[in-house]
Parts: C-alpha cells; structure tokens; sequence
C-alpha cells in the first residue's frame, strides 16, 4: 500500500535534489560572472567616451573660446581616429548672444546621418548615457578657469553588445557542460547510495512476506548503510526472541483455558450466592432507612406537640383564672341580692369586672382555638400525602405559628415574601416538613452562635404551573466539605450531640419524591445559605380555599 501510494522513489528524489542545487548554484554564477562582465565591458566604454570628450575639450578649447569654427573643426576631425566615435558636437557661449549656448561645429562619421542640436540635452549628458546603440557625454570646456562651451560625443555601442553576447553564449555553454557533467556524476552517485538501499527494502519485504526472522541483511560499503544494517539486524534478533516467547506462552495459555472453564464456573456461583445476599441486605437497608426517616418525621412532630401544649397552658390557664375570679364576684353579689344588701356601686363594679374578665376569657380562649387549629392543620398536613388547595402566604404563618414555641427562645426575625392571594394546589404535608427542617437548621446550626439572625422565606410563581420557594439566612454557612454531601443521609456537624443527619436527607427526598421538584443549594463558609426549590403545583382562585 506505502509503494503505491508514493509519488516519489529515493532515487528519483535522490537525483532531482542533486540537479536542483547544480543548477541553482550554476544559475548563480552565471548570473554573478555575466553581470560583472558586462559591467567591466561597459565601464570600459564609458571611461573611453569619457577620456574622448576630455581630449577633445582640451584640444579645441581656446578655439571654441574665440568661436573659430574652422579650426575646432579640424580638432572635431581628429576624432576620426576612434572608430567607436560617431558624432561629436561643439557648443559655445557667444557673445553676442547674451553668452547663449550656440551650435558651433560638429563632425560626423562617414556612414552615420547627421544628428540634430543636443544644446538642450547637455545639462542630462554630464555623465556617460548609454542607450541600446549608442553612448553619449557632454563635458565643459574651460579656457583661462572660465567655462567657454561643450562638447558633445556620441559613440556607437556595438563592440559593446558583441563583447556581451559572446559572454553570454560562452557563460551558456559552460554552464551546459558543467550540467551534463552534474547530471552523469549524480546517476554514478545515485547507484552507488540508493542500491543498497533498495536491495535492504527487497530483503526487509522478503522477511516479511516469508516471516524468516532467522535472515540478515548483507553489509554494504557505506559506512551509514552499515549501521542501518547492524539496527536492522539486531530488531531481526529481537524480533525472533519474541516469536519464540510468543509460541511459549500461546501454548501455556492453551494449558491454562483448559482449567479455566471450571474455575469461571466456579466463581460465577460464588458471585451469583454473593450478589444475592448484598441485594438482601440493600433491601434491609432501604427498609431501615425509611423507618429512621419516619421515626424522624414523628419525632419532628412530637417536639412540635410539646410545644403547644406547653404554649396553650397560657392562654387556658389565664383563662380559668379569670373564669374563677368571676365565679367568686358572681357568689358575693348573689349574697349580696339575697341580703337586700347590693348596692349600685356593687353592682356597677362587678359588671366592670365581669366584662373585663369576659375580654381576658375570650382572648385566651380565641388565641388557644387559634394556635390549636394551627397545630390540627399542620399535623394533619404532616401525616397525610393527599394534595389540597390553600393560600400559600397562610400556610407559611401557620407553620412559624407552630414553631413558635421553639423560635421564642431566641429574637430571630422571620421575613416572609409572598402574595397574600395566591392559591395554589399541591401537597401541604411535604412542604410543613421541609420548612420545620430548614428552619430548625438555621436556628440550630446556622445561628448557634448568634441570638439575632435573619431568614428570608421567598415564595411566587416561576410559571402558571410551577412554584418557586427561596429560602435564606444569614448564618454562618456551610463548610465546604459538608455542602458537597449536604443531602446524603446521616451528614452532620452535630455528631455525638443529638444530631442525627437526617434533616436534609428528608428535605431533598420530600421535594424530590413527595413534591417531584428540585432543590439547589448555594453557600458560603461565613455567609449564610440559600435553597432554591421549585416543583409543579396547579393554579386555583382565592376564593376556593379548601381546610
């Protein structure tokens, strides 16, 4: 698959790499040698049309000067002698015109058309100007320190471009041969480095093919293709060993199978009879369980019983005493009557007394009615799993009614936020349950040393149909390695000290299983708790209140 699938062998690779750097490195210097020929052939021609220029300027000068131009023709005709002059001009300031360039004379080569005045291009010609055929320059002529004219030369570039091309050609021809040269030296190479290595390619798929790891590979006359051929050798041996290992242990694995069918049998029945008993013993547990959670509930409950009892003896108590010391007014005026002794103010008194006590009778009496039936409602809702429709605000007062036994010990305030109008359908028992529990948290836990903590009780609807409970303190939080098992059973920092760890364990089974909702807790050591619980309910009208 690897051979097919290449697009490149090691010895195609092997001589395109050797013929791309000859001919990158040939290219190079080419290049290198025919720009500094052809730019010796033209600095040569340039510093001839330049020392031309000079000699003639020289020569003519004090006749340009005088504005002969006879005799700076003959000096013109002396550039004949160069056979690369084509064209020279002389220019001169003439006075009498205001020392304005003037055309003066000019020389020709025999063959070559005239040219037109250059007066205007002399200030661009002071140094050498070469053009595909020609090479002009213009250079002052001085006589007596004072500038008195130019003189313009034209030559012809023509030995120059020859001298280029025959460079060209020959830097061509050697750089051809050197690669010819480059291209048979890279094939003597190529067979002499990649042979080998294709012969250890046929012999390593050979091995392969037939699985003789008892083969070697032969040695070569590179030094590197050797050490390949010792690593190669050595994961032959290596590879041999293995095999031989592999064959053993294959056969004492064969060995072993063979007993290895009773010994699964075996343990399978012994896990199967383990299984059985651990399945037991869960079930006993889930039983045990469910007995101490409700063992919890009932004692939750029986707290709750002794406190109002121990809260009604107030109010009844207070009660009686007003009833008996009205029975005892009632005796001294019936005396009193029957004597024909009653007097107005006696009777005026007893009448003030008697509507006094009656007001003390009723309020006791009123206020014991109120937190017995608060009591009657909250027990009932606590032992009972049917749903019911109730005023949510009314509820919660009932609960902190019922609590207030416990809760008067301490001055903790009890906010509570929730409109006084919303109805809701659902099961009061597991939401009594759960708010007793976190509040005895708070008070017991969360406020254990402070006597003015604050809880917050959120309640309203998140939907039509789902209800959102919020409930904070501000307490002293919980630690982290607690909060992370919060609602496991038997969790509590109360170890030893009348905490069971159930609490909470009741809460999230209360909202989860009784409720089918969801409690999250948030919480900081130092910074008190907050648990968001929502669960599905039904709507009902304010109205439609039912006891």
């Amino acid at each position: 698959m690897t051979a097919t699938s290449a697009r490149l062998s090691i010895r195609s690779l092997f001589l395109w790499v050797i013929m791309a750097i000859a001919t990158i490195t040939l290219v190079l210097a080419t290049s290198l040698s025919l720009y500094l020929q052809i730019s010796s052939y033209r600095e040569d021609l340039e510093e001839t049309v330049v020392m031309l220029a000079n000699i003639i300027s020289e020569n003519a000068a004090q006749d340009i000067a005088s504005g002969d131009e006879k005799a700076t023709m003959r000096h013109l005709n002396s550039a004949a002698q160069s056979e690369i002059v084509t064209h020279v001009h002389a220019y001169w300031y003439n006075p009498n015109r205001s020392d304005d360039l003037s055309f003066l004379s000019s020389y020709h080569k025999v063959g070559e058309p005239p040219i037109q005045d250059q007066s205007r291009r002399i200030h661009l010609l002071k140094t050498p100007s070469m053009g595909d055929a020609t090479v002009e320059v213009a250079r002052p002529v001085t006589y007596n320190d004072n500038y008195v004219g130019y003189i313009y030369l034209s030559a012809s570039a023509a030995k120059f471009n020859s001298l280029v091309g025959q460079a060209i050609l020959l830097n061509l021809g050697v750089m051809f041969v050197m690669m010819v040269l480059t291209f048979i030296l890279a094939l003597r190479l190529q067979s002499v480095i990649v042979g080998p290595i294709e012969s250890m390619a046929d012999f390593l798929q050979r091995t392969a093919r037939l699985r003789d790891y008892s083969a070697r590979t032969p040695t070569s006359s590179i030094n590197e293709l050797n050490i390949l051929t010792d690593a190669v050798n050595v994961l032959l041996a290596r590879m041999q060993d293995y095999v031989q290992k592999q064959h053993e242990a294959e056969e004492q694995h064969r060995q072993l199978n063979a007993s290895l069918e009773d010994i699964v049998s075996q343990r399978t029945v012994a896990l199967k009879d383990a299984n059985q008993e651990l399945i037991q013993t869960l079930e006993k547990l889930h039983q045990y369980q469910r007995q101490i959670v409700e063992n919890e509930k009932m004692a939750s409950l029986g707290d709750m019983v002794a406190g109002v009892a121990h809260e009604v003896n107030t109010p009844i108590g207070l009660g009686v005493t007003a009833s008996t010391m009205m029975l005892d007014q009632i005796g001294d005026i019936q005396k009193d009557f029957e004597n024909r002794t009653l007097k107005a103010s006696a009777l005026d008194r007893f009448l003030s007394d008697s509507q006094e006590n009656l007001n003390i009778i009723y309020r006791n009496l009123n206020r014991a009615a109120e937190l017995i039936s608060s009591f009657k409602q909250v027990a009932v809702d606590q032992t009972t799993e049917s749903s019911r429709t109730f005023c949510v605000s009314q509820l919660i007062n009932e609960i902190l009614l019922s609590l207030r036994p416990q809760l008067k010990k301490h001055h903790h305030k009890i906010n509570v936020h929730c409109d006084p109008t919303l109805h809701v359908e659902t099961k009061a028992g597991p939401i009594n349950q759960i708010l007793i529990n976190l509040i005895v948290n708070s008070v017991v836990h969360g406020f254990d040393d402070t006597e003015s903590g604050t809880i917050d009780i959120t309640a309203d609807l998140m939907t039509a149909s789902t209800l959102k409970l919020v409930y904070k303190d501000n307490g002293k939080g919980i630690p982290d390695e607690i909060r992370k098992r919060i609602f496991d059973p038997f969790v509590t920092t109360r170890r030893g000290q009348g905490g069971s760890g159930l609490g909470m364990h009741l809460v999230y089974n209360l909202v989860t299983q009784g409720l089918n909702g969801s409690i999250t807790l948030s919480s900081e050591e130092g910074k008190g708790v907050e648990f968001l619980i929502v669960f599905p309910v039904e709507t009902a009208n304010a109205g439609n209140e039912t006891e």
